[in-house]
Order: C-alpha cells, then sequence, then structure tokens
C-alpha cells in the first residue's frame, strides 16, 4: 500500500513541483500517485499556494489591434469579394497606421481565400502587342463593365468603365487606350466576340470576317486585329489576369465604400477614379511578373510605336470633374463626399 505524505511534511522541493506539475497540466490524481501524497493535500496545497493551470499566453498587443476593427469592417463590406492586403494597407496607413505589411498579412491569412494558380504567359517585345477584353463588374438590369486594355511588354493598362458590350463602345474605348499608352501597337488581341469578328476563318485558316467598324478602325489607327484560339481564353492571360486585379484592388474597395451608404457604383462615377488609381497605383507599382514598373517600360514602348490617332470621342473624365446630373442616378457632390476617404 501506498505511502502518503501529510501535509506538514512537504518540502520545499515538493511544493514547487506540485506547481509545475500542475502549470504542465498534470491533473490532481496524477500529481498525488508520482508524489506519494494523498489528492485532497495536492488540492489543499494548490489552494492555499493560489496555484492555477496556465493556458497560452496572451498575445501582445501590436500596431494593427487599434486597426481590426476598421479591417473587419472593409472585409465585410467587400464580402463575398477581397480586398488585397496592399489595398486595405494603404487604407490604415491614411489612418495612421505606422507598422509594415507583415503582421496584416498575418492577420488576414485565416480569412483570405485561396488563389487560383497564376497563369503561364508568353512574353512579346516592345510595341508587339495589347490585349483587350471586357470583364462584368455587375450583370443584369444595370450592368457595369470594364473594358480593359494592357500592353504585352510593360503590362501597362487602359480601364473604361461602360454599361454595354457594343461594336462602337469597343472601338471608342481602343481609341482612348490608344492615347493614353502614347502610341498603338502591332497587333491587338481580341477574344471571338461579335464586336470583333462576323465570322471565323471564313476565307481560310487565319482568315476572318471582321466586324466592318472593327476592321476599318484597325485601318485608320494602323493595328492587325488577331483572335485568341477556341476555347483558348487564357491566351489572354496578361489582360485576365489584370481584370482580376482591378476588381480586388479598384473596383472592390470603391464599391464597398459607396454601397455601404445605399449607393450603388455606377459607370461615370467609376471612371472619374479610375484614371489616378491607375497612374498612381496599377502602372506605378513594380509589377509581379516583370518586376519593373508599368509606367517606366511603357516609354520603351512608345519609341517603337505608331502615333496614335486623334480621339474621335470625347476623353476619360478626369477626377473631379463636373459632370451633367442627369447622367447619374445621385449628383456627383454626394459620391465626392463619400469618397473623401477613398480617394
Amino acid at each position: 500500500m501506498t505511502a502518503f505524505l501529510v501535509p506538514s511534511m512537504l518540502t520545499q522541493e515538493q511544493a514547487v513541483e506540485i506547481r509545475v506539475m500542475a502549470r504542465r497540466g498534470e491533473g490532481v490524481r496524477s500529481i498525488a500517485k508520482q508524489l506519494g501524497c494523498s489528492r485532497n493535500t495536492v488540492r489543499r496545497y494548490l489552494r492555499e499556494a493560489g496555484a492555477k493551470r496556465y493556458g497560452p499566453r496572451e498575445p501582445r498587443a501590436c500596431k494593427l489591434d487599434s486597426y481590426k476593427s476598421y479591417l473587419s469592417e472593409r472585409l465585410e463590406q467587400a464580402r463575398p469579394r477581397w480586398i488585397p492586403a496592399t489595398v486595405l494597407l494603404r487604407e490604415i496607413l491614411e489612418r495612421g497606421y505606422d507598422g509594415g505589411i507583415s503582421q496584416l498579412k498575418a492577420w488576414l491569412a485565416p480569412l483570405k481565400r485561396v488563389e487560383p494558380e497564376p497563369v503561364v504567359r508568353f512574353e512579346t517585345e516592345p510595341g508587339v502587342q495589347m490585349q483587350a477584353d471586357f470583364t462584368h463588374v455587375r450583370r443584369g438590369r444595370d450592368p457595369l463593365i470594364a473594358l480593359v486594355a494592357t500592353m504585352g511588354y510593360s503590362r501597362a493598362t487602359f480601364v473604361k468603365f461602360t454599361t454595354d458590350e457594343a461594336t462602337m463602345t469597343l472601338c471608342d474605348g481602343l481609341r482612348e487606350a490608344f492615347d493614353y499608352f502614347g502610341g498603338v501597337p502591332e497587333h491587338v488581341l481580341f477574344d471571338n466576340a461579335k464586336s470583333v469578328v462576323i465570322d471565323r476563318d471564313a476565307y481560310g485558316e487565319g482568315l476572318h470576317r471582321w466586324n466592318d467598324a472593327m476592321k476599318e478602325l484597325a485601318e485608320v489607327c494602323g493595328f492587325k486585329p488577331r483572335l485568341c484560339r477556341p476555347y483558348r481564353a487564357k491566351t489572354k492571360g496578361k489582360v485576365e489576369r489584370f481584370n482580376s486585379y482591378l476588381k480586388g484592388s479598384f473596383i472592390v474597395p470603391l464599391a464597398a465604400t459607396i454601397e455601404a451608404t445605399g449607393l450603388r457604383l455606377e459607370a461615370d462615377v467609376a471612371n472619374a477614379h479610375v484614371r489616378r488609381w491607375l497612374d498612381e497605383v496599377a502602372n506605378a507599382r513594380v509589377h509581379a511578373t516583370t518586376h519593373a514598373v508599368p509606367a517606366i517600360r511603357l516609354i520603351e514602348e512608345r519609341t517603337v510605336m505608331l502615333p496614335p490617332p486623334a480621339l474621335m470621342t470625347e476623353p476619360m473624365i478626369p477626377q473631379r470633374v463636373a459632370m451633367p446630373f442627369e447622367s447619374l442616378q445621385h449628383p456627383l457632390a454626394v459620391y465626392d463626399e463619400l469618397l473623401e476617404v477613398f480617394a
């Protein structure tokens, strides 16, 4: 039979050992058995000594703590869409955050969806190719569509928001893109939309029947239209990848800010803000694939491209320029007031 020790016989070493074993998560029964004393003795000593089991250490305060409620609100506003860490970092830096992006990414990691594998792309020489595509932001009776044009070499990108994908909308947007880039590339890569091509391979393999308006634009501006291979939409990998970046870095934060007040993002409002975002963020960042700044690489492309044609349409509306109220569901001043923080 095990001989139990009475409380008066506990040594200082035994007392310390009880506390240590309790901190490690040992139960009263286990402690008593290992020390050869009664369970009541262990309980009494732990109670009198004020010992308790220790759980995980509370996390230390960090610079991000004061901004977590704001970040949670922004993520909730954008749900089910996602605002990238780089965008959220810019927003909290404007609010006084003086930390880095690492702790922000660590905090966001458990909340972030899994991104698809990157698309393998073919590189082109300066001034050779531009990829153009429409991407849907909002469908239904009140659609919002973005025409995105990306230069293959520099990755410099132009964006114009519209409400349709008509041929003239596409042609007008391309003219504005050439003007924005400061030149016309050798060819422009499209998908197989009717706004571009009427009948693929109509006159033999690779000899297509182009939409008349597109053919005229190509002749006037001096580019060759090209089509993606059927069922190979990823041929336009550069512009497709930018579409995702555009939505996450520009559209979602802007729409979340506007929609939080019960309004909807409209094409005119998006166009009033996208030029600044292109100039200061998208085309001024170090591109993840080229590891170069698109705006700087674009300078190389301009030296080998044809001069841009004179615009036949009104240019993109500059930042803060007054627009007729009848073109909007709400006066522009309403949006300006809402977007002071975003701008």
